[in-house]
């Protein structure tokens, strides 16, 4: 079985060719972060042109480096949501026009849950699969949750953030401080030469029971901080501390609402399973030593994809895609592309954050 993935959701425009022997055959990924960085994050309208302009491109050279032809392929997978909805129309339409014009299935694959089975494709060191369920800490640009995945379509969600997403918070900080977007990746290399205890900054959550987020009270204290160093422009010394102080805190924070997670896992789902991080923040090396250590403590595995796998790929949505078509099969060509789309939509709102997807 192999699978064409398409992946235009934010700001990358992504294509790829996976097996089911979770075989990576072409995995391109076009970046657009020269087109936003003027405008210090992502600008939709701006999103979408880029997405319709390079598709066709990146399909062509996803199916060329896999030496594929499109009636080789099982189905065409794409990205139907949740996202920027006019950059997640343009990669559905091209995956439902290949899949029409070819006499293929169309799969619609939901971005939160391409995430959520990365862990799946890349598979653990040994070499073996992943296996169902496991603890998910799913933190990104736009989301930050906690969900026992208890298979192909089966999330219970239970935590979620009741403000900011971990990546807008660490892009929003990096922005403060001047140091341009992305912040995430920004804030990490600084963070490297700083000191981790210079600035005191708040840990939101921590101790309470439960396994929700808050991270704007965080970013706001980074704003105060930076308002209270001396006048004049910020020294190296300063940025080092600071975003070592804060990716410090988020280490805290991350540290305590998994523990609480853990012990919920563990008591539904007692003797099994892993603890996988996922999404673009999972990429950060600070915070999966941590949650390395976290998950050795009580007595789980611990699972990051590779990093390239982290941040947004059409190789998550063609391995989604792929199992998702092997135990439900296809999607209607009127499936239609969705802004919001929670993995459990069963899960209460969060307290002061409506519905979070």
């Amino acid at each position: 079985m192999i699978v064409l993935g398409i992946e235009t959701s934010c700001d990358e425009t992504a294509a790829a060719v996976v097996d089911a022997d979770r075989r990576i055959l072409s995995n391109i990924v076009l970046s657009q972060l020269d087109a936003h960085a003027p405008f210090g994050g992502v600008v939709p309208e701006i999103a979408a042109r880029a997405h319709v302009e390079a598709i066709d491109d990146v399909v062509a050279q996803a199916m060329s480096e896999a030496g594929a032809k499109f009636a080789d392929l099982s189905c065409i997978a794409a990205t139907g949501g949740p996202g920027l909805i006019g950059g997640v129309i343009v990669g559905v339409m091209t995956a439902k026009a290949i899949a029409l014009a070819e006499a293929k299935p169309f799969v619609a694959v939901n971005h939160l849950e391409a995430h959520a089975l990365t862990a799946r494709l890349s598979g653990t060191e040994s070499g073996e699969v992943i296996a169902f369920p496991y603890l998910l800490l799913l933190v990104s640009g736009g989301h930050c949750q906690l969900l026992i995945v208890e298979g192909v379509g089966s999330y219970r969600r239970i935590g979620t953030t009741v403000d900011d997403a971990l990546g807008e918070a660490f892009d929003k900080s990096a922005k403060l401080m001047g140091l341009g977007y992305p912040g995430g990746p920004k804030v990490e290399a600084w963070a490297q030469n700083g000191d981790d205890r210079r600035f005191p900054l708040p840990r939101p959550m921590r101790g309470r029971a439960g396994c929700e987020f808050s991270f704007s009270g965080l970013k706001t204290k980074v704003r105060q901080t930076l308002e209270e160093l001396p006048p004049g422009p910020f020294t190296d010394r300063d940025i080092a501390d600071l975003c070592a102080s804060f990716q410090r805190a988020v280490g805290d924070v991350l540290e305590d609402r998994c523990t609480n997670a853990i012990a919920t896992f563990q008591a539904q789902c007692p003797g099994v399973g892993a603890l996988v991080v996922a999404g673009g923040v999972a990429a950060n090396a600070y915070l999966r030593d941590r949650l390395t250590v976290l998950a050795a403590a009580h007595g789980l595995r611990f699972h990051a994809p590779p990093i390239y796998l982290c941040t947004d790929n059409g190789a998550m949505v063609a391995w989604a895609g792929l199992e998702k078509f092997q135990q439900r099969g296809a999607d209607n060509l009127a499936f239609k592309p969705r802004p919001r789309w929670p993995l459990d939509p069963n899960a209460p709102p969060a307290v002061f954050a409506g519905v979070k997807a």
